[in-house]
């Protein structure tokens, strides 16, 4: 019984361990993330972008289209706000400020500008090899819209940008950013006069165009990262493991129970029968030792089964003998006389302490005997049941 009372704790375990799967122990979906608040994982980038310009102005000069040449080149700055929604999806808010090159193979002005666009980002590694924590290195695509300022021209271009970021973690808040892109603009970019030069043309040389590189440092805000799910279908497999482990288990503790019941039966039948003998037994006389020349009785241990005798004889309203003895082989007939009935009443009064009134006791002082070997065996008071 003890052993399926075990058992039923531990089929509660169980279920209090499915109930508190965490972390440390369940195991954890690679692609499935808790849900953070709003005001999780957002960030902040400051880069310094080196771009190359393309105009649409110098459609059919035969210019060189190497990005690193003079007349394209330009250094700017931009500043970057956004948030991650999912471990794949985020979006960001970009300025960027700029002093482009408008390359016509003449002059090649230069205007000041302000670019502002929004971007949706989608983590590649975060989707294809599933979310890690401690990661160093993540690639993100990025495609978005906004517009250009043309701070000298005065006026607007809406424009598009498209390109590939790479973040490299230094700690849990700070992060160098790698972004490669490009921008086009939808319309006039720089002072507004379309090109008359001729050449081949398609989508791509009719547009103002940049292509650059932005290098800075980024900083997460708020809480950083996501606490991953459990892997249910994971979670389930083991449950069944465990749940056919303890099944097994239960079974072999039911076995067990089971031949403790017939071991127990076979004990009480044997109890039975050995409580069967004792009443034979104690029905026979008991002897209680004592010291030479003492009247109190050598070992309480004796009184053991006179206790049995008596319950027998209280069982039965009868009545006890109880015959004193001294050793002859010591002290005179005279004082073995008085020590043996000095040692009967020693027993009478252990007798009424077990519940037998005077009248089921008959005291008999036998004298000094020499009827056993050793002596020592005649110093003694024998009850037995009348």
């Amino acid at each position: 019984m003890k052993k399926i009372l075990m058992g039923l704790m531990l089929l509660g375990a169980t279920s209090a361990m499915a109930q508190e799967t965490t972390s440390e122990i369940a195991p954890m979906d690679k692609y499935s993330v808790a849900t953070n608040n709003f005001w999780s994982n957002w960030f902040v980038t400051v880069g310094g972008d080196y771009v190359a310009s393309y105009s649409n102005q110098e459609r059919g000069l035969g210019l060189s289209r190497n990005p690193l040449k003079s007349f394209r080149r330009s250094w700017n700055g931009d500043v970057t706000l956004g948030k991650w929604f999912t471990p794949v999806i985020g979006v960001r808010a970009k300025t960027q400020f700029m002093s482009l090159k408008n390359v016509d193979g003449r002059t090649n002005p230069s205007y000041d500008m302000v670019n502002f666009n929004v971007q949706g980002v989608f983590n590649l590694r975060n989707l294809f090899c599933g979310y890690q924590p401690g990661r160093v290195w993540n690639i993100s695509v990025y495609a978005g819209t906004g517009f250009y300022r043309n701070l000298d021209a005065k006026h607007y271009a809406f424009m598009y940008t498209g390109g590939i970021l790479n973040t490299f973690n230094v700690t849990k808040r700070l992060y160098i950013n790698l972004d490669i892109y490009g921008n086009m603009a939808l319309t006039e970019l720089d002072d507004g006069i379309r090109t008359t030069n001729t050449g081949k043309s398609n989508f791509m040389t009719t547009k103002d165009r940049q292509a650059g590189v932005s290098l800075g440092l980024g900083v997460n805000l708020g809480k950083v990262g996501w606490s991953k799910t459990p892997d249910l279908q994971a979670i389930n497999a083991m449950h069944k493991a465990q749940v056919e482990a303890l099944n097994a288990s239960l079974a072999e503790q039911q076995r067990e129970n089971d031949k403790l019941k017939e071991l127990m039966a076979k004990r009480q039948e044997t109890t039975t029968t050995t409580v069967t003998e004792k009443k034979t037994v104690v029905s026979t006389p008991v002897s209680v030792f004592f010291n030479l020349n003492s009247s109190r009785i050598a070992s309480k241990k004796d009184l053991v089964n006179v206790q049995a005798l008596v319950e027998q004889v209280k069982a039965n309203n009868g009545k006890v003998e109880v015959c004193g003895y001294a050793d002859s082989k010591t002290g005179s007939a005279d004082y073995n006389q008085k020590l043996s009935e000095r040692r009967a009443n020693t027993v009478a009064k252990e007798l009424k302490k077990m519940g037998l009134n005077d009248d089921q006791i008959v005291i008999k002082p036998m004298g000094g005997v020499a009827d056993l070997n050793p002596a020592s065996y005649n110093r003694r008071v024998i009850v037995k049941a009348l």
